[in-house]
């Protein structure tokens, strides 16, 4: 089995700088200790410190974990950050009428966009396997 590099350890390590808010953790598929990150300041800054050792092993578990395809982990990442009460990732997953929704209501009043950072790798990676299935198939869509 080959090992597909779906997020960066640069990108990682980038949030890390952040990481006392949990950004690098939800960006690695780790909502819950992303959300005790956030409202403990990184577990008062002793958690932050020791995940810059921590990062290329959880790099290598998302790797594993998250399937490869169309749409690139990093992007969406950067879609939901800076652009996900507007719904741009929503839009780039192909998700139109969510997308929609986003646009118009801010990110459901900003839950959804709550929502997303604990699932935007799962969403990717199920659009992934789809097309990845659709792919070996012979059928577009899902089977």
């Amino acid at each position: 089995m080959s090992l597909t590099d779906t997020h960066r350890k640069s990108v990682g390590y980038l949030l890390w700088i952040f990481g006392f808010m949990g950004a690098h953790r939800f960006y690695y598929g780790r909502p819950v200790s992303g959300t005790i990150y956030f409202f403990t300041l990184g577990l008062l800054l002793v958690g932050w410190i020791v995940d810059l050792l921590l990062i290329p092993g959880m790099d290598r578990a998302a790797d594993r974990r998250y399937t490869d395809g169309k749409i690139d982990y990093t992007l969406a990442w950067v879609l939901l950050t800076f652009l996900g009460v507007f719904g741009a990732h929503r839009f780039y997953l192909g998700k139109w009428l969510t997308g929609f929704v986003w646009l118009f209501t801010g990110g459901l009043f900003l839950l959804g966009w709550l929502y997303d950072l604990w699932t935007l790798n799962e969403q990717v990676d199920e659009v992934n396997r789809d097309a990845l299935m659709a792919s070996t198939s012979g059928f577009p869509g899902r089977t």
